[in-house]
């Protein structure tokens, strides 16, 4: 806002304007606009840095909250009053920092914004090894998944030749000379609005798009029972009202299940509701800012095509379970889907503003980030660890090992720390209950970067990506991550790491170290030989058109039903809609004390509408933490079985198995014959039933 002394009172025989009593001079008002247009400009960062800050303390206070056993209604209101006296402190500070600031020197640019600098001299002979080296490893990985027989030695003797080729291409170049560093330009307010605006596009988008996952019965069903009870549970609610031991591969370290929780507590909505219409479409704008950021952090020129060919990979890119497609929007309110889509971006941007100018403030944001990373996935770990070792080995080679040691610390003190004290008092993480599938170096390219023409375009992004960015730190930065990912692609790596650490249950998200839809978008900046400008934007342009024609016509999209996803035409919870609807239904019954036996997908559904219905199996998948061969869990699988009319059991083994769950009411399909005509045998009485679609009929104990 303009300050009082701008305006400037006119006086009464000059007003031009009938009945106006104050005019405000054209010098005044294009300081104002020249303000305007700057805080659009910083919103992007403004927005995400703000949401770091803010998430960051939220976790903090949720950890503290153990010591002092508070509900988490309470600490979300403490939360809010922090925010607000920290919001009305960093307003007070910005506002001296503009009185005080001065213009920024400006400097002749190159083609697309970036600064003109000596170049130092290249090592042709090695630039071009690079290259070819790069073009192999991308060609054969791609085809490597097709079908066609060849060893996956090639891409990664290839991919790895031409990651170091690259790292030591650009250590020479660093150490070269006095080669002044590009000064990263602020973005304009033009490029801001346009990135806004596509946050904004993409927020909404997450409202009609819905894809139900086997995992939501843990985390949306955590954030219910939080939100129903205003109590974070240290022992197992799904199984148990919060009794029996929590699972030891889902320590309560996270805290967005909690915010989530007491959010929707505090406000007064349903848990579920308050995650997919009011969180999601925040988290989808801060991620897209996010993705933003970065990208124009790192593009040597063109940002805004480059960053408009990444969006386009992650709208047009999803399909398989571990696409990074369908961990943005479809899977983007799990804390691992907003880990790799905003925070691994944020990380990189904050790292290389840090060994850029190693402000204090660069320190701070990396703090903060570390914080938000393991307040949203224990994932954070095991990859932010891969990720600053990587850049701080990048930063090691050309000398800057003090700034490496500090943002390493900066960076994962506080997750690791979190970690060992939860592995202390409460027993610690395992990998049992979780996807303990082993995919070794080729299987995990296939599954993250894709095969075929996408997984040729990746291979590209990835080991041409260092030669394709912005000069010194970003350059750098990238062919860090780019030699850690080359090293665990050569076969035995993996299988390495796994045996020495035990974590082979998320090696397969080793790829998550890059900024992947980035490094796609720099693909549109590369300096295409063109006799002038005009056509050299022009052939950039084609560039961009060819690699999004490559994602619409050999991946899958995200709307696509063979990436699980449901298009509405209205906002929808994440869930198939009949499942939905017989759950409330069945929670509306009245029904006796006891546990629901319902089909499994009903079963898997209720925890995500209400914690007051509690299942007999929320998920089998579970159930591996307490023991297959356990009467407790052969007594569940044996019922569910019954309930999905998938088996026969007679009522001799129900029997005992209802009883000793305490089962109270039985809801099945009307086509499972044999558990409507078992059911009254076993001394329960039909007292409900639903009508097609999704027709049921719900049996209750007969006291």
């Amino acid at each position: 806002m303009a300050n009082v002394d701008s305006i400037a009172v006119a006086p009464a025989d000059s007003d031009p304007t009938p009945g106006s009593e104050q005019a405000i001079r054209p010098a005044d008002r294009r300081a104002l606009a020249s303000r305007v247009r700057a805080l659009v400009a910083d919103a992007p960062a403004l927005l995400t840095d703000g949401a770091v800050m803010a998430f960051a303390l939220f976790t903090v206070l949720y950890h503290a909250a153990f010591l002092g056993d508070l509900r988490p209604s309470v600490t979300f209101r403490i939360w809010l009053v922090a925010c607000v006296l920290l919001a009305v402190v960093a307003l007070v500070r910005r506002r001296r920092r503009s009185a005080a600031a001065t213009a920024p020197a400006t400097t002749a640019a190159g083609e697309g914004g970036e600064p003109a600098v000596e170049r130092p001299a290249v090592d042709r002979r090695l630039l071009i090894g690079v290259l070819v080296a790069a073009t192999v490893a991308a060609v054969s990985a791609g085809v490597a998944g097709t079908g066609v027989s060849l060893t996956w030695w090639i891409p990664a003797i290839a991919g790895l030749l031409a990651a170091v080729g690259g790292i030591l291409l650009l250590r020479r170049a660093w150490l070269s000379g006095p080669v002044p560093t590009p000064a990263a330009p602020a973005p304009t307010a033009a490029q801001s609005t346009y990135a806004l605006v596509i946050s904004v596009l993409v927020g909404i988008s997450s409202l009609f798009m819905a894809r139900n996952t086997p995992d939501d019965v843990y985390y949306v069903g955590k954030s219910v029972w939080i939100a129903e009870r205003d109590l974070i549970p240290l022992n197992d609610f799904l199984f148990s009202e919060n009794v029996l031991p929590a699972m030891g591969s889902q320590p309560p370290i996270p805290s967005i299940e909690v915010f989530d929780g007491a959010f929707a507590n505090v406000v007064g909505i349903h848990a579920s509701s308050a995650l997919w219409y009011v969180l999601l479409p925040i988290m989808a704008v801060l991620a897209a800012l996010a993705l933003w950021r970065l990208t124009h952090r790192w593009a040597p020129r063109r940002p805004v095509l480059a960053f408009t060919v990444a969006i386009a990979y992650l709208y047009l890119v999803a399909g398989g379970d571990a696409a990074l497609g369908t961990f943005h929007l479809p899977r983007l309110h799990e804390g691992k889907g907003m880990f790799v889509s905003a925070v691994i971006p944020l990380m990189w941007l904050y790292l290389t503003e840090w060994f850029d100018n190693r402000s204090r403030r660069s320190l701070v944001l990396i703090v903060a980030l570390s914080i938000t990373a393991i307040g949203l996935t224990n994932t954070a770990a095991i990859i932010l660890p891969m990720l600053v070792g990587a850049a701080g080995f990048a930063m090691l080679l050309v000398g800057r090992w003090k700034a490496a040691i500090v943002a390493a610390v900066a960076a994962l003190a506080y997750p690791i720390g979190s970690l060992v004290v939860s592995r202390l008092l409460l027993g610690g993480m395992t990998a049992e209950g979780a996807d303990d599938a082993f995919y070794n170096a080729a299987s995990t390219y296939r599954r993250t970067l894709l095969f075929g023409v996408v997984g040729v375009i990746s291979g590209l992004a990835l080991w041409c990506g260092p030669l394709l960015a912005r000069r010194r730190t970003p350059a750098l930065l990238i062919a860090g991550s780019t030699l850690a990912l080359s090293v665990m692609f050569v076969p035995g790596v993996l299988e390495l790491i796994s045996a020495l650490s035990g974590i082979s249950v998320v090696l397969w998200r080793v790829p998550w170290l890059l900024a992947l839809p980035t490094l796609i978008g720099l693909l549109c900046t590369v300096r295409v030989p063109a006799p002038t400008p005009a056509l050299r934007r022009a052939a950039a342009g084609g560039v961009a058109v060819l690699l999004v024609a490559a994602f619409a016509l050999f991946a899958t999209p995200m709307w696509s039903p063979k990436s699980w996803v449901e298009v509405h035409e209205r906002p929808t919870w994440k869930l198939p809609q009949q499942r939905q609807k017989i759950a409330f239904w069945i929670k509306e019954l009245d029904r006796p004390e006891g546990m629901l036996l319902a089909p499994k997908v009903i079963m898997r559904t209720t925890p995500i509408v209400t914690s007051e219905v509690r299942v007999v199996l929320p998920r089998d998948f579970y159930l591996v933490e307490y023991d297959l061969n356990s009467q407790f869990a052969k007594d569940r699988l044996l019922l569910a079985g019954f309930a999905d009319g998938v088996s026969a059991p007679a009522p001799a083994e129900l029997a005992p198995a209802l009883d000793r769950l305490d089962v109270g009411t039985i809801c099945v399909y009307k086509g499972n014959q044999y558990a409507r005509d078992t059911a009254p045998q076993l001394g329960y009485q039909e007292f409900a039933a639903r009508k097609a679609p999704g027709a049921m009929i719900c049996f209750r104990r007969v006291a």
